[in-house]
């Protein structure tokens, strides 16, 4: 080619152009194929093609195939796999052009290559990558896809992906070519500027490129580590997220001391983007898998996951007849650390009790936290004597003082404990029955442990059918109300109002006593509805007995402090009179001291609502707790019911005479009426008169009462009924 402007136009291209003569050798190559395969001319020229760029994996029906289509139509187009001088692999596209010589050519072809590695590298790596992700392939066998495609592109390299933790640790995800030991050696080290290639490229968010290993100070702590392998090199590049966070490294090791070219900076870059993926993609799965299997704040097991691990553990002791121990802890009075201390001082709590029951398992065991503040245990191959020692250290180990918020406070819990197989054989089964004797051992004693038997099962089968009834009961309306009559101790039988009394009668159960349906209700969340129910009834009946023509000055109600809860339970209390046509002196609303020490706003705000509405407030069983006193002066009481305990020793203990003497003068001091409840002989009748109490309220005047029988007890009292106002 004489036309110099042609030859330097020729040169300046970035493909490859060779022209071959009729025999097929090569006549002619620019710059451009030397500068792709590294050939000079002289290497080139008198040569065939095949034999200069082909390689072990290039298609062997290439030169037919260019054969036939150029013989055909004259041309051909091929995208294959070419070889440079170093041996490394080239994806090339190849435009094979007939060039005779009557047309001026040299008489065979015209062939211009392009390399297209780069494009063909992203699409084979990201095809069998995005695959993988398809196929739910496991992140490591992800990872070690890609080195052994990249070390297969080009030999010379030994590839290796790290992983980086939130703690900056590195994990090794991929390493084939390096030996085991190296990749356990590398577990667990922290990154920072004198990790090696890895752990600094991580530190810095930077490519960090090592051309000697055994004299650069980053790899003064590793270089002996790596010294049998006969690595020189190390180029690491960080892998980053799409935040821009570095979540990996991907290395390349050389055994000479050198530096990356342009082939292993083209191959990183095709790489890099695919690691950040599906690293990425397997923290969220790991994140979905957490947030579902996982209590976010103790990290221990949910429900779920425990039950599942359970499950294969107890298939497993069956199967070789071992037994097992189901624990079950539950925290004491956890709800006063939230109610007084905030929820983050509960939450601190609950994350310090998870941390001291994991300390002394073993391997075998399992633990997770079901809900609130309930955690559960399952000791594999623990026989009875095992499990009850171990739920005796347990609660000592729970028992210790932590601090929380600045205060020091001591931890309690009660433990249930059920045995496989005698109590059950499947997790659920064993849930329930250590769940039954746990709650025994709140029942008998806080801060202690209970081996379930069979009569807490039927306890709590009586107690699950007492809920069912007392929601039919609920629905159906079927309750009644009792009345006791509350009568003025200066004329004997005047009335002073009555006080409204839940009763049940099942057509299952008989008689329930109030102090075992109560109970039942509230734990069931129905005690609200049954206090809306006792209101609405009540104040029904008072308005009957209105129209009827029968003097009661008031009823008393017992409300639910749970009911406190609620926003709009002084309005609910207020659309019950309304609905009877009925004021708020018609109404006396009693209270328990749980309620009046209660400082949550909300209920703060009802009861401050109920008083400035005109609201009567009675403040029930009063001298059995703890604190009423500084409360008296705070809170908008009217009426104190002094509690039968006290009332039944007057005539025998002077103690309970003193109390009783101070629970008047308070009383009569800050303007309260005060009444006895549990007046049941004349001895206590007359104590009572002498030391000026106003109100009573007992077995001496009258038993709680139906409607009817209440009627009756009027008229039998009359005229002087007509005479009691409040």
């Amino acid at each position: 080619m004489a036309d110099a402007p042609l030859r330097r136009a020729l040169d300046a291209s970035d493909d490859a152009i060779v022209l071959s003569n009729s025999q097929r050798r090569v006549v002619y190559v620019n710059e451009g194929f030397s500068r792709l395969f590294g050939f000079g001319p002289e290497e080139v020229l008198g040569q065939y093609l095949s034999n200069v760029l082909f390689g072990p994996h290039t298609d062997p029906g290439l030169l037919a195939q260019i054969r036939d289509d150029v013989t055909a139509r004259g041309h051909c187009r091929v995208d294959t796999l070419l070889y440079s001088k170093t041996g490394h692999p080239l994806w090339v596209s190849m435009v094979i052009n007939a060039s005779t010589e009557d047309s001026g050519g040299p008489g065979g072809s015209i062939t211009v290559i392009t390399d297209i590695t780069l494009t063909k590298m992203h699409e084979v790596l990201q095809k069998r990558v995005l695959e993988g992700m398809v196929n739910e392939l496991p992140l490591a066998n992800l990872m070690t896809l890609v080195c052994r495609e990249v070390e297969r592109i080009a030999p010379e390299v030994t590839a290796s992906i790290l992983g980086v933790d939130e703690r900056g640790l590195l994990h090794p995800l991929a390493a084939p070519g390096l030996p085991p030991d190296i990749c356990a050696a590398i577990e667990g080290l922290p990154i920072g500027p004198l990790a090696g290639s890895c752990g600094t490229a991580a530190f810095t968010g930077e490519p960090v490129v090592v051309t000697d290993i055994t004299t650069d100070p980053r790899w003064a702590d590793y270089k002996a580590l790596f010294a049998p392998t006969g690595l020189r090199a190390c180029w690491s590049s960080p892998i980053l997220d799409h935040h821009g966070k570095v979540v990996g490294t991907f290395a390349f090791y050389f055994k000479d001391a050198r530096g990356p070219d342009a082939l292993h900076q083209r191959l990183v870059g095709a790489c890099l983007h695919l690691c950040a993926l599906a690293i990425e993609r397997d923290a969220t799965r790991q994140r979905i898998h957490q947030l579902a299997f996982f209590d976010m704040l103790t990290g221990l097991p949910n429900r779920a996951m425990f039950c599942s691990s359970a499950e294969r553990t107890l298939a497993s002791l069956h199967s070789e007849g071992k037994p097992a121990a189901l624990l079950f802890v539950d925290l004491d009075r956890f709800k006063q650390i939230n109610d007084t201390l905030g929820h983050a001082a509960g939450d601190a709590l609950l994350c310090e009790v998870a941390a001291r029951l994991t300390q002394g398992l073993r391997a075998l065991d399992l633990i997770g936290r079901l809900a609130g503040d309930e955690f559960v245990l399952l000791l594999s191959e623990c026989p009875t004597r095992h499990a009850v020692q171990t739920a005796h250290r347990m609660l000592a180990t729970i028992a210790q003082p932590m601090d929380i918020g600045g205060q020091s406070h001591v931890p309690h819990a009660s433990i249930g404990i059920a045995m496989f197989p005698d109590d059950g054989d499947t997790i659920d089964t064993l849930l329930r029955h250590a769940d039954q004797a746990m709650a025994q051992a709140k029942s008998d004693h806080r801060h202690s442990l209970q081996l379930f038997s069979a009569e807490m099962n039927q306890r709590a089968q009586e107690r699950a059918g007492l809920e069912r009834a007392l929601r039919h009961a609920l629905a159906e309306r079927s309750l009644r109300l009792h009345y006791q009559p509350q009568v003025l101790s200066s004329a004997t039988g005047t009335l002073h109002g009555v006080e409204a009394l839940a009763r049940w009668t099942d057509a299952h159960w008989g008689v329930v006593p109030p102090n075992q349906f109560i109970p039942v209700a509230e734990e069931a969340g129905l005690i609200h509805e049954l206090t809306l129910w006792l209101l609405d009834e009540a104040c029904r009946q008072l308005a009957a007995w209105r129209v009827q023509g029968h003097d009661v000055p008031c009823i008393s109600v017992n409300l639910s402090g749970r009911s406190f809860h609620r926003p709009e339970f002084a309005q609910e209390i207020s659309d019950a009179l309304s609905r009877h046509g009925l004021r708020t002196t018609d109404l006396l609303l009693e209270i328990t001291e749980s309620v009046m020490m209660d400082a949550r706003p909300v209920t703060l705000s009802n009861i401050e609502t109920l008083h400035r509405k005109g609201f009567k407030l009675s403040l029930d069983d009063f001298g059995t707790g703890y604190s009423s006193l500084s409360y008296l002066h705070r809170l908008p009481i009217s009426e104190l019911k002094l509690d039968m305990a006290f009332v039944q020793d007057l005539t025998t203990s002077p103690t309970a005479r003193a109390l009783t003497v101070s629970v008047l003068s308070i009383a009569h001091s800050l303007g309260m009426v005060v009444v006895a409840e549990g007046v049941e002989t004349s001895g206590q009748q007359q104590w009572l008169q002498a030391h000026g109490c106003p109100v009573m309220q007992g077995y001496l005047f009258g038993k709680p009462m139906p409607a009817q029988e209440l009627e009756a007890w009027l008229l039998a009292k009359s005229p002087l009924v007509a005479q009691g106002h409040r």
